[in-house]
C-alpha cells in the first residue's frame, strides 16, 4: 500500500524533527565538529588531487624516450595524497566519536528516565519487548545518521562540485553534461526506489518488535506454558510474526538488488559515453592521455563515493524509521506531572485524608464513589472488602500514580496534586500483594529501598523481617541471585525481602497490601508482630483479606462495590453485625474446618 502524499508530507516532517532533535547533541563539542569538518575537507581535497597528479605523471611518461624522466616529485606527491585522504578520514572518525558515542548516551538515557516519568496507566499498556527494540533500533539508528549525514552526504557532495568545477575549467562541456546527466539519473532512480522500498523496512521493524514482545512475554511466563503444554502455540504464534518479517525482508533484499543492478547500469552507461568522448577528442589531438585518465579517474572515484551515497541514503532512511519509535516514545505525554508551583510533602506525623474521591480508570467505568476517611497521625486505619471493591486503587491514588476525577487525598493538609512526585513517594513506603523483585542479588534487592544504606543497615532490615537467618544459610548469602522476577524465592521468601526493604526505607507512611498473604500461620504472626512494631508511632493504611490481622486497627472501613459501607473498630463491627460481621464469621468458619482436617492429612502422611 502505497503512502498518501499527506502521509508523504508528514514523515517528511517527522524525519527533519528527529534531524533537528539531534542537533544540540552535535553543538555540545562544537570544537570536535569543527575539527572534524576540517579533516574531511582536507580529506577531500586531496582526493580530488589525486586524479590531477595522476594526468602528470601519464603525459610526464608519455614522452618519446629521449625526453623521458623518472617523476620522482610526482610520485611521491601521488603517493602523500593518496595516504591523506585516508589518514584526515581517519582521524576525523576518531575526534568524531566521542560526539556520536555521548548523542547516543544522552538520548537512550533520556528516553529511559522519560519512561519512568509517564503513568502506570501507559506501563500496563506497554509491550515490554517492542519498547527495548525500539530503544535499540533507535539508538544504532543516532550512530548512523550522525556520522554518515555529516560524513558521507555532506563529502560526496562537495567532491561532486570540485570534480564539476574542474571539468567545466579545463575540458568540453559535454564532460560535465555527462557526468551531469549520470548523477542525475542515479540520484533520482536511488531517491524513487528507496521511498517505495521504506514499506518494507518498516513492516520488519513493526514485526521484529512485535515478535521480540511476544517472545519475552512468552519467556517471562515459561512457568504458564509449561503448566498448559503450550510450547507448540507460542512457537506457531512466534512463528507467524517472523513469517510476515521473512516475507518483507525477502522483498526488501531482491528490491535493493533490483536497485543495485540500475545503479550499475546507469554508471556503466556514464563512464562508456565518457571514455568514448575521451578517446575521440585524444585521436583529435585537443586531449592528452593524461586527459583521459584524469576524466577515467574522477568518473570512477565519483562512482565509488556516489554508490555508497546510494547505501548512505537507504540507511539514513532506514535510521530515521528506526529512530521514528524511539522518539515517539518521548513524544508520550505525561499523565501526572509537578504543577511549576509544586511544593515539598511535609510528612512528619502523617495525617491522610480522603475527602469526597470519585475515581475510574476508563470514563464508563467508575470504580470509587465518594470514599471518604481521615487517617490520624500515628494510627493504623484497615480497608477490607471482596475482591474488586477498590481496596488496591487506594494505595494507588496515595502514591499519586493517577490523579483523583472528583475530590482529593491530603497529607498534613497538602493536597498531593501540590507536592511533587518525589517528596510524596519518599514519604510512603508499600508491602504490596505481589512482590516483584529485580534479576539481581537478594542485597541489591533489600538496599533498593535505600540504596545509600550501610550494609549494617541492610542485615538489619532483613533480621527485622526475619529473613536474615535464612540468607545466611543459602551457598551465596546475600550475593544470591533471585531470578527473573524473584522466581528463584518461594512467595513468602519474596514477601519478606519486600517487608525487608520497606523497612530500610523508613519511610513516614506505611501501606501494608496484603503484606502477609504469602506466609503460614506461624510466619503470619511472627512478621505481623514485627510490622506492628515498626509501625509503631507511623501512619499506616492496611489493606486486608484475613480479617485476624487487622483486628488492631484503629479504624476499619469495609468496602463494595467501590464504596465504604461500614466503618468502626474491630468489635463495633461485630456487634453491628453487618457485612463485616459475616465475612468474619465465614472466615472463622474456615480456619476451624482446616484445623479439623488437619490431623487426617498428618495421619494419611505418617505424621504422629
Amino acid at each position: 500500500m502505497q503512502p498518501t502524499p499527506s502521509e508523504e508530507a508528514s514523515a517528511t516532517r517527522n524525519n527533519l524533527k528527529t534531524i533537528a532533535t539531534l542537533l544540540p547533541y552535535l553543538w555540545e563539542f562544537k570544537g570536535r565538529v569543527i575539527l572534524a569538518l576540517i579533516l574531511l575537507i582536507l580529506a577531500k581535497l586531496a582526493n580530488v588531487s589525486v586524479p590531477l597528479v595522476l594526468k602528470e605523471i601519464v603525459d610526464t611518461l608519455d614522452q618519446p624516450r629521449a625526453m623521458l624522466m623518472l617523476p620522482v616529485f610526482l610520485l611521491l606527491s601521488y603517493g602523500a595524497l593518496r595516504l591523506c585522504s585516508t589518514l584526515f578520514g581517519e582521524l576525523r572518525d576518531a575526534i568524531f566519536a566521542k560526539v556520536t558515542q555521548r548523542a547516543i548516551r544522552r538520548v537512550a538515557n533520556k528516553v529511559f528516565a522519560h519512561l519512568h516519568t509517564l503513568s502506570l496507566r501507559f506501563h500496563l499498556e506497554r509491550q515490554t519487548g517492542g519498547v527495548s527494540r525500539d530503544i535499540e533500533r533507535g539508538s544504532r539508528g543516532i550512530s548512523f545518521l550522525l556520522n554518515f549525514m555529516l560524513f558521507n552526504i555532506l563529502p560526496t557532495l562537495l567532491e561532486i562540485s570540485l570534480v564539476m568545477a574542474i571539468l567545466i575549467s579545463k575540458y568540453n562541456i559535454w564532460f560535465s553534461i555527462i557526468i551531469f546527466s549520470t548523477l542525475l539519473a542515479y540520484i533520482t532512480l536511488t531517491l524513487i526506489v528507496t521511498e517505495w522500498r521504506m514499506i518494507f523496512r518498516r513492516t520488519m521493524n513493526n514485526m521484529d518488535s512485535k515478535a521480540n514482545t511476544q517472545a519475552i512475554d512468552s519467556l517471562l511466563n515459561y512457568e504458564t506454558v509449561k503448566y498448559f503444554g503450550n510450547e507448540a502455540w507460542e512457537a506457531q504464534r512466534y512463528d507467524e510474526h517472523m513469517k510476515t518479517w521473512e516475507k518483507a525482508a525477502i522483498r526488501n533484499q531482491t528490491s535493493l538488488a533490483s536497485l543495485n543492478a540500475a545503479q550499475s547500469a546507469i554508471i556503466a552507461i556514464g563512464v562508456t559515453l565518457l571514455m568514448l568522448l575521451a578517446a575521440d577528442e585524444v585521436i583529435a589531438g585537443t586531449m592528452t592521455l593524461g586527459d583521459l585518465v584524469l576524466v577515467n579517474a574522477f568518473m570512477l572515484q565519483l562512482y565509488m563515493p556516489l554508490h555508497f551515497l546510494g547505501f548512505v541514503y537507504r540507511e539514513i532512511k532506514h535510521s530515521l524509521a528506526d529512530m521514528e519509535r524511539m522518539f515517539s516514545l518521548l513524544a508520550e505525554n505525561k499523565e501526572i506531572q509537578d504543577k511549576p508551583s509544586a511544593q515539598i510533602l511535609k510528612s512528619k506525623q502523617a495525617s491522610i485524608r480522603f475527602r469526597q474521591v470519585n475515581f475510574s480508570y476508563e470514563s464508563n467505568r467508575q470504580i470509587l464513589f465518594d470514599i471518604s476517611f481521615d487517617i490520624p497521625a500515628g494510627h493504623n486505619v484497615a480497608v477490607v472488602g471482596h475482591s474488586g471493591s477498590g481496596k488496591s486503587t487506594l494505595s494507588r491514588l496515595l502514591f499519586r500514580f493517577y490523579d483523583v476525577q472528583a475530590g482529593g487525598i491530603l497529607i498534613n493538609n497538602q493536597d498531593i496534586r501540590d507536592v511533587t512526585q518525589q517528596s510524596l513517594r519518599a514519604s510512603i513506603g508499600i508491602v504490596p500483594q505481589d512482590t516483584v523483585l529485580f534479576n539481581d542479588s537478594i542485597y541489591y534487592n533489600i538496599a533498593y529501598g535505600r540504596p545509600d544504606a550501610t550494609p549494617e543497615e541492610v542485615f538489619a532490615a532483613a533480621s527485622s523481617a526475619h529473613i536474615h537467618d535464612f540468607i545466611e544459610s543459602l551457598p551465596e548469602q546475600y550475593e544470591t541471585i533471585v531470578g527473573e522476577r524473584g522466581l528463584k524465592l518461594s512467595g513468602g521468601e519474596k514477601q519478606r525481602v519486600a517487608i525487608a526493604r520497606t523497612i530500610l526505607k523508613n519511610p513516614d507512611i506505611f501501606i501494608f497490601d496484603e503484606a502477609t498473604s504469602a506466609l503460614d500461620s506461624k510466619s503470619e504472626k511472627q512478621i505481623q508482630a514485627e510490622l506492628k512494631r515498626i509501625a509503631a508511632h507511623r501512619t499506616t493504611l492496611t489493606i486486608a483479606h484475613r480479617l485476624s490481622t487487622i483486628v488492631d486497627a484503629d479504624q476499619i472501613l469495609v468496602m463494595d462495590h467501590g464504596r465504604i459501607i461500614e466503618r468502626g473498630s474491630h468489635q463495633q463491627l461485630l456487634t453491628s453485625n453487618g457485612t463485616y460481621a459475616r465475612m468474619w464469621e465465614l472466615q472463622q468458619q474456615e480456619e476451624t474446618d482446616i484445623h479439623k482436617k488437619m490431623p487426617v492429612f498428618q495421619e494419611s502422611a505418617g505424621v504422629k
